[in-house]
């Protein structure tokens, strides 16, 4: 048995749920298929697939395999690739999927110098700050926020953090008072970034207490950028990130209160699918992004 040959027929027969599919794909006989398929399985002493004349399934042992198998034929994949001269050239469409605010506050102007070092990169780059299916929408990768990223089948770059502070204009503060602990809050009307994973409950640290509080108010929404704006307007307060209102901060537009509690972080985090390998263009995007961000990594 050829190891590696072996290794690309299980890959084709599982990824193309057919061992006639797989032998057509590879330009092989079914009997040779079939036969590299069982030579794999003597081998590892274990099924991997279990098949009638009608169908074929994975068994929990030939699922965790070709999970394993796949990462490592994409890893050798990538390797050949890197040899090449054209490989090594950021070129193509670049699909990215980023959040709104977060972009235009911390990226868009490091973009065009991006695209102006690349001048055969192509970039759709669409700001949405939904949590995007990465692979079923086609991106090659997206830039996330979360305190908690959940596992995934994604790879994670974290990028920078954002700090949060709690935050209103003035004028509100006037009228209601400043929270001094967390369930102050209670008393005030929250602004809330639905999407976050913060939305309904905020959470803050002081020497070596946590608080989470319940949060109420009659404003939701779905942008960061709409937030600071009715915080400006004096509507409510929020808990939002620093780097969005450092500027209204300096300037007395806003206020900040509870600046003895630590308030929840919010990681930033390129991420792409850990089954393709890695291209130039998705490389050079990443490189972009953690320059943009290393001062507050």
């Amino acid at each position: 048995m050829d190891h590696m040959v072996a290794l690309h027929v299980f890959r084709a027969v599982v990824e193309h749920a057919s061992f006639a599919e797989a032998a057509r794909r590879m330009g092989l006989s079914p009997a040779a298929v079939s036969k590299n398929v069982r030579e794999l399985e003597e081998h590892l002493k274990v099924r991997l697939i279990n098949r009638t004349t009608r169908s074929m399934s994975l068994t929990e042992a030939g699922q965790r395999y070709f999970e394993q198998v796949a990462r490592i034929l994409d890893d050798l994949a990538e390797a050949d690739q890197s040899l090449g001269p054209l490989q090594r050239k950021p070129s193509g469409l670049l699909r990215v999927s980023a959040p709104l605010t977060f972009t235009l506050t911390r990226l868009s102007a490091g973009i065009i110098g991006f695209l102006r070092e690349y001048p055969d990169l192509v970039l759709d780059l669409q700001l949405d700050d939904r949590r995007v299916d990465v692979v079923k929408e086609g991106f090659d990768l997206a830039i996330r926020g979360s305190d908690r990223l959940e596992d995934s089948s994604l790879v994670a770059r974290k990028l920078m953090t954002l700090h949060h502070v709690v935050c209103a204009s003035p004028d509100y503060f006037e009228r209601h008072g400043k929270p001094l602990v967390p369930q102050d809050l209670k008393a005030h009307d929250c602004i809330r970034f639905t999407l976050s994973d913060h939305a309904h409950e905020w959470e803050f640290a002081k020497g070596g207490e946590m608080e989470r509080v319940p949060i109420n108010g009659r404003y939701k929404v779905t942008s960061g950028l709409a937030v600071r704006d009715a915080l400006l307007a004096g509507f409510g307060l929020s808990l939002i990130p620093r780097q969005y209102v450092v500027d209204d901060i300096a300037t007395g537009r806003l206020a900040t209160a509870m600046d003895d509690w630590t308030p929840v972080q919010t990681a930033i985090y390129a991420v792409y699918p850990s089954r393709r390998y890695l291209l130039p263009k998705v490389r050079a995007f990443i490189e972009f992004l953690v320059q943009a961000t290393q001062d507050e990594a």
